[in-house]
């Protein structure tokens, strides 16, 4: 093709066309378990998100739930991905095979919040939340009845590949996906661009800005003990039988079962199988959706 201004501008168009069709269409699984929250500045402020449970009966003056402010905070973080084609293709007429290239750097950017936010998920055993305990923990800090200070289990513990019981019904949600800008794509294509001119080739650049964090502990049970229909079953009494602060039941639904690759098989015995072990009926087929999430590396 004649590399004119014209003809640029029509491969610009195409190249834009190609990335925000695969942007848009891209499927992710990020949502199931991380609340979206839009930014509009370089971070975000969140209160502590202790203060979940039901309506109670106005007698008297009312409760009022006051959301403190000393939570925490989420910085935007800057995410780039880059493609040159080189302007011989482009005169050659060979810049369509390039396209696939191009839709593949959108199919990243729609599936960063995913890579994000199961990475967050993992580092949830090592990294410490707004109460001072690591995200997944046995000492979470909740108020009884009486305003005494008690400890809160959302761990069950051990030492093998991770696996997590989840409401995902809610709003809130145990992750937080922080979204400042959506990805885009910007070209530098003009022929008086010094990539242009030094090294003869044609750039496209993506770019998104976001960041992810830390949600309601309390929504989520993490476990490394061996996914057995046991351990399945104490992990949602704990969910179900979950109080929050002043002793308020918190009425959670462990409806999603996240696990990694390794145990998927063991997830659908337990989730699918007509039969136990032993023959009689799985008390637990269909109690929860199943997840496998292959970036879980735990």
């Amino acid at each position: 093709m004649d590399i004119t201004r014209a003809a640029l501008a029509a491969l610009n168009t195409a190249i834009q066309t190609a990335f925000n069709t695969r942007l848009t269409g891209a499927e992710t699984t990020y949502s199931r378990i991380a609340m979206t929250v839009r930014s509009t500045t370089g971070q975000e402020a969140y209160p502590k998100l202790s203060e979940l449970g039901p309506m109670r009966e106005w007698i008297g003056e009312r409760y009022i739930q006051r959301l403190e402010e000393d939570g925490f905070i989420i910085k935007n973080r800057k995410f780039e991905g880059t493609v040159a084609i080189p302007v011989d293709k482009i005169d050659d007429d060979q810049y369509g095979i390039y396209t696939p290239v191009v839709e593949d750097l959108a199919q990243s950017a729609a599936e960063l919040p995913d890579d994000l936010v199961w990475a967050q998920l993992e580092l949830g055993w090592t990294t410490k939340h707004y109460d001072g305990q690591f995200f997944f923990d046995t000492d979470h800090p909740v108020q009884d009845v009486n305003g005494e200070e008690q400890s809160v289990s959302n761990s069950q513990g051990g030492s093998g590949a991770a696996w997590y019981l989840i409401d995902d019904t809610r709003p809130i949600k145990p992750f937080i996906f922080q979204d400042r800008s959506a990805a885009r794509i910007t070209p530098k294509t003009n022929l008086n661009d010094d990539n242009v001119f030094f090294q003869d080739e044609f750039i496209w650049g993506a770019k998104r800005r976001c960041a992810t964090g830390f949600g309601a502990w309390q929504l989520i049970i993490g476990s490394r003990q061996d996914l057995t229909p046991e351990n399945y079953a104490a992990a949602r009494a704990a969910m179900i039988g979950a109080r929050g602060h002043r002793d308020r039941k918190l009425n959670l639904k462990p409806k999603l079962l996240v696990v990694p690759a390794a145990l998927e098989g063991a997830a659908r015995e337990i989730l699918m199988d007509e039969r136990a072990e032993n023959g009689s009926t799985n008390k637990w087929r269909n109690t929860a959706d199943l997840h496998v999430e292959g970036r879980l590396t735990l």
